[in-house]
């Protein structure tokens, strides 16, 4: 969920409006961007969501299952912890690899504002749901009959309600990753901590209210496995724009000495609103 990696810049190192004028620069480049699906570091990549996402989702749910099946051995705090803990513990063993981004929002976000490139967007987004839905088949598999529960996201109250909440968790969410995770004033090594605190207190207050999803890759799985689609597209389309949000937010308070007037030429979102 967090790419921390050199404090996310592994896969950053794309430069606004710098024309590249050497032919061979160019040609090197197309070959290596026309390899990308075939190159072995962007497979270890996809690995590494795909194995990321599978125990992040079979953790979180597990909890919720047992929860639900035992009794309430769990509790509720103790599956916001789960969540908490699951996260900051993928993020700290593959974030090195992929970024450890584990969710389609988190991929899409970073992406529009030029930290992720976007042709490895769709093939992230396909390992992650890919994650997810063996964890959540994974689950039906172990705990079938009476002990087959939902461990999906449903919305508890309204539809606006469950909307509402998931773009304000996940724009806080986003808007953490970016601090920590994209900022090199900030403590790298602390990544994983703080994402996972911060999924953990947005369980802990949204969980009743939304499910606390924050991810489309985990309401996804759960979703196809069980064939649930209730209130999926909250799942799918508010987390995503919370994301997309919250990277911007951060963008726009993140400290820079440039002038303005170098910040305008520089700045893609600001370009692209004066060619229109």
């Amino acid at each position: 969920m967090a790419d921390i990696s050199s404090n996310g810049n592994h896969v950053l190192n794309i430069k606004d409006g710098e024309p590249n004028h050497n032919p061979s620069n160019s040609a090197s480049k197309s070959n290596q961007d026309s390899g990308i699906w075939f190159s072995v570091p962007f497979i270890q990549k996809l690995l590494a969501e795909v194995l990321g996402t599978f125990f992040l989702i079979f953790a979180g749910c597990a909890s919720v299952v047992v929860n639900n099946d035992k009794d309430k051995v769990v509790t509720f705090p103790g599956i916001s912890i789960v969540w908490g803990l699951v996260v900051m513990v993928m993020v700290y063993s593959v974030g090195h690899i992929s970024g450890a981004h584990f969710n389609p929002a988190v991929t899409i976000a970073f992406a529009t504002t030029k930290r992720f490139p976007y042709k490895q967007v769709p093939a992230y987004v396909a390992a992650q749901v890919l994650g997810s839905t063996l964890a959540s088949g994974t689950l039906r598999l172990l705990f079938n009959g009476k002990e087959d529960h939902f461990a999906g996201t449903l919305p508890a109250g309204s539809d606006l309600q469950s909307f509402v909440i998931e773009f304000i968790i996940t724009f806080y969410l986003m808007f953490v990753v970016s601090g920590v995770a994209t900022d090199n004033r900030a403590i790298g090594e602390l990544a994983g901590l703080a994402v996972g605190s911060t999924v953990l207190l947005n369980v802990m207050f949204a969980g009743p209210i939304s499910g606390a999803s924050m991810n489309p890759a985990r309401s996804l799985g759960p979703a196809i496995v069980h064939n649930q689609y209730k209130g999926l597209w909250i799942y799918l389309v508010s987390p995503t724009l919370g994301a997309i949000a919250g990277a911007w937010a951060y963008n726009l308070i993140r400290f820079t000495d440039k002038p303005l007037r170098e910040i305008t030429k520089s700045g893609s979102f600001l370009k692209s609103l004066a060619r229109t």
